[in-house]
């Protein structure tokens, strides 16, 4: 009897410790040390958006996320992939190119350099860390002029790529955005009101201010040729700046483009000018005192930079991927070929080999997931409007479409996928549910929509339950929807009659409900700044709060799995529950992402995560396992 004595008391010890780490860390949150993973480690990525582009030769090297991707633009109406850099470790902000390097500006992670001497291979030779991050580079023989954020301008000798070193710096008094160099002198857009400040470089230790030219707003960008000095003011157009006596620059011509500027690149007598929302706009500035738009062209995405080379334009859109615009006629430019990935990245479904993902503008994109460290997308399909949600069954993708409604998407052959039907809604398609022959939607205001898909070429809406406030998410179980309905927390719609459902009970939640997930007699609601909270669900008509965990940030998303709730929680990334004993929930693990983590998915021990702008994150879960005291009796 002593052994078994034994062994019961240890699980008690177990389970008290247990029960009492968790308990703490419920009632009184613990302040994580600043890691960037714990039982979670990243083992591939796709896609992201698009901020920068450089061209050199038959290549153009854009930031896809946090992922440097080599495109052959040799023919510009078929762009081509070629290769990627591994994950850096930040965001791609900007990047130039310099003989067979290429050098990325990544944000917080400072100055990268890419070896891109082998366009099919490039991989990081050296980089050089920044104290205010890093926002945009230029580079000129030995040296890279780095656009400091915070840092002003910082010069970093590459002479030695494998080991780069920072020269000298210059601060500047708002935000270092961008830069450009001519001759001895460096040319700094300053945000916030800075204007443009330039800066002599002739001797790289010990550059200073020459002279500075304000900006009525807020700089964003800035080209240089011969005597001017080219600054796109965001809000304020195009400013033209005589910088023939850089110790007196003075504006001599202005354009008032519409919009938010954010790029400008320069050929000839032409200003290449990207704006957010309009696309490319060509400014003749023959007469630099009196510029004038010669011609314009809205390709697909949003602008928010441009490099220009021989005839064409090449904008990053975004989260729409590269677009290549024909210039040969300034009067009538006209987009020639787009290279996109999965961009904003708002929503996944794992099924099989594959991860379908939601990229907003750029619809759904078909993801290859076989080998989860080398994903590699095999087909996509351009939904009418603004994918934002998927969910799969059988050979059928159901994309939440935002104003499009519901989009059914045939995916029998991913790498040709085509709209099988359609069904429009009356609000905002923001979420989707399958279950059997039906498809749930979280329509926005209009509530859940409840719509018949047994014949996916002819899908129509069998009944409807509108909810109080805004329906964000949808999961259902058995005969019952949850829709997490935002301001009004977590509604429970009896399905059972889809014709005719009803809302069976509700429980409010302290912020506004975000993403919802069921499993068995829980339902787990993502709850913004309320953290991931645990109703119990057993009762419907009376669901009552079982325990909750206050997440470091917001959570906007959740998937739960055997013994554990995964929480998208925005800036703070996936945050890994243990829900066993639903009323002390505790921190298993967490991984700080690249950007937002927005919603994921959950298969076997990976978790795909939609980062918005970081792409798609496939993460390993490494929990520990607990072992039991092994006790011999003699």
């Amino acid at each position: 009897m002593k052994p078994m004595l034994i062994v019961i008391l240890s699980l008690v010890l177990i389970l008290t410790l247990t029960a009492g780490a968790s308990s703490a860390q419920t009632s009184e949150p613990v302040q994580m040390p600043q890691q960037q993973a714990h039982n979670v480690e990243l083992v591939g990525q796709i896609g992201g958006r698009v901020y920068a582009v450089a061209v050199q030769g038959q290549y153009a090297y854009v930031g896809f996320g946090p992922r440097l991707v080599t495109v052959d633009i040799s023919d510009p109406a078929h762009p081509a992939f070629v290769g990627w850099s591994g994950i850096l470790p930040a965001l791609i902000e900007g990047v130039a190119g310099a003989g067979n390097y290429a050098y990325v500006a990544d944000g917080s992670a400072g100055l990268r350099i890419i070896d891109v001497s082998d366009p099919v291979t490039p991989f990081e030779v050296g980089h050089c860390d920044m104290p205010g991050g890093a926002r945009d580079v230029a580079v000129v023989g030995s040296y890279a002029y780095v656009a400091g954020l915070y840092d002003g301008l910082r010069i970093i000798d590459v002479f030695d790529p494998a080991a780069p070193f920072e020269a000298g710096f210059c601060d500047t008094p708002g935000y270092a955005q961008a830069v450009a160099v001519a001759g001895s002198y460096a040319y700094v857009v300053d945000g916030y009101y800075g204007g443009l400040r330039i800066i002599d470089v002739s001797d790289p230790a010990a550059p200073f201010e020459a002279g500075h030219c304000d900006a009525p707003s807020d700089a964003s960008d800035v080209a240089v040729a011969g005597s001017y000095a080219y600054v796109t003011d965001s809000y304020d157009g195009l400013r033209i700046i005589d910088v023939s006596d850089p110790s007196a620059p003075f504006e001599a011509g202005f354009y008032n483009a519409p919009g938010w500027l954010t790029g400008v690149a320069l050929i000839g007598s032409y200003a290449y000018v990207a704006e957010v929302n309009s696309g490319l706009h060509v400014v003749d500035i023959s007469d630099p005192t009196a510029p004038f738009e010669a011609g314009a062209c809205d390709p697909a995405g949003s602008a928010w930079g441009v490099a220009a080379a021989g005839s064409y334009a090449y904008i990053a859109g975004g989260d729409a991927g590269l677009r290549i615009v024909d210039v040969s006629s300034p009067a009538a430019p006209f987009e020639a070929g787009f290279y996109e990935l999965s961009g904003h990245t708002l929503g996944v479904a794992v099924a099989g080999s594959y991860a379908y993902v939601t990229s907003g503008k750029v619809g759904l994109r078909i993801i290859d997931v076989s080998d989860p460290a080398a994903p590699f997308e095999v087909g996509f399909y351009h939904t009418p409007d603004y994918a934002r949600s998927v969910a799969v069954a059988g050979s059928y993708a159901y994309v939440g479409d935002y104003a499009g409604g519901l989009t059914i998407i045939d995916i029998s052959d991913p790498a040709a996928p085509f709209e099988a039907g359609h069904c429009d809604t009356p609000g905002d398609a923001w979420a989707v549910a399958v279950a059997g022959s039906y498809a749930y939607v979280a329509d926005g205001w209009e509530g859940l929509r409840i719509i018949d898909v047994s014949n996916p070429a002819a899908p129509f809406e069998a009944g409807f339950c509108d909810t109080p406030e805004l329906a964000f998410d949808v999961a259902v179980a058995g005969n019952y929807a949850y829709v997490a309905d935002t301001y009004d927390g977590l509604r429970i719609i009896d399905i059972s009659d889809p014709a005719a459902p009803f809302e069976a009970g509700f429980y409010d939640t302290p912020d506004y409900a975000r993403g919802v997930a069921v499993a068995g007699s829980y339902a787990y609601v993502a709850d913004e700044s309320g953290g991931l909270c645990i109703v119990d669900v057993s009762n419907p008509a009376v669901p009552f709060e079982a325990g909750f965990y206050n997440t470091p940030d917001s959570a906007l998303g959740v998937a739960v799995a055997g013994a554990y709730a995964y929480v998208a929680d925005d800036f703070s990334g996936l945050r890994i529950i243990g829900v066993s004993n639903p009323s002390v929930p505790f921190e298993a693990g967490f991984y700080d992402t690249l950007d937002r983590a927005y919603r994921l998915a959950v298969v076997g021990s990976y978790v795909y995560l939609a980062d918005i702008e970081g792409g798609l994150l496939i993460l390993r879960v490494v929990l520990p396992r607990v072992y039991l005291p092994l006790f011999i009796s003699r």
